[in-house]
């Protein structure tokens, strides 16, 4: 055990509560990843207001996740989300690390409310893909920035203007120096610069039009490899 942690982020949703529950507890996939992940014991739930995940390990190791979610006007809701733990193995700059969770869960939450603006309810195809070692430098996410032609100040609601497996027409809905998504009529495509956190960069794609699964992950995976040919790992 390195040290214990908790991140706490609250928004509001353009969402009912139950709405808002059924997308934390059953269609994870649609904005942050398929719920088979996560296997701990449930100890609370209370649709469609608390719900409580943890899952332990041994020497005291937890991983836990805490969703109070409130009825607001017109339809909307507000959810307190809590993500509690320890860093498992050796420490590698704790702060940093606990940073680079914060970060990842403000990301993800603002993936939960365009999922419920834009395709609340839809069936999902979700395809998770990892850059080279390479993508791990420095400049690794600079890369991917050229790649879709999206600058670091690019403002949200501006175009991107890659052209690749569907994401024609994409415009910018999220971006920070670490993370960016993209939102097309059909999906979510979200970008993570985890070379700043000391890990590969990776994407994720979050489609609602049928697409193949398989086809979608290999097709996302070649261009993303083929974005750092011959280039040196981080140091």
């Amino acid at each position: 055990m390195t040290g214990d942690f908790k991140i706490v982020v609250e928004r509001e949703f353009p969402a009912t509560p139950e709405q808002v529950w059924q997308a934390v507890t059953a269609e994870t996939s649609a904005w942050l990843f398929p719920s088979e992940a996560m296997t701990g014991e449930e100890l609370v739930w209370e649709p469609p207001t608390h719900h409580v995940n943890r899952m332990e390990g041994a020497d005291g190791w937890f991983n836990q996740l805490e969703q109070e979610i409130e009825p607001r006007p017109n339809g909307r809701s507000f959810m307190r989300w809590a993500h509690s733990g320890v860093f498992p193995g050796e420490p590698v700059e704790g702060e940093d690390q606990e940073d680079g969770i914060h970060q990842h869960t403000v990301f993800y939450l603002h993936t939960l409310a365009e999922y419920l603006e834009h395709f609340a309810g839809r069936p999902v195809v979700f395809a998770d893909v990892q850059g080279p070692e390479a993508s791990m430098a420095p400049d690794g996410f600079q890369v991917v920035r050229a790649a879709l032609g999206v600058a670091a100040d690019a403002p949200v609601g501006s175009a991107a203007s890659v052209t690749v497996a569907g994401l024609t027409g994409a415009i910018v809905d999220y971006n920070t120096a670490n993370f960016l998504g993209l939102r097309t009529d059909a999906a979510l495509y979200r970008f993570f610069g985890r070379n700043a956190f000391g890990g590969p960069v990776g994407m994720t794609v979050h489609d609602f039009a049928g697409a193949d699964r398989d086809k979608l992950a290999a097709t996302f995976q070649e261009w993303l490899t083929a974005l750092y040919p011959g280039r040196p790992p981080r140091e």
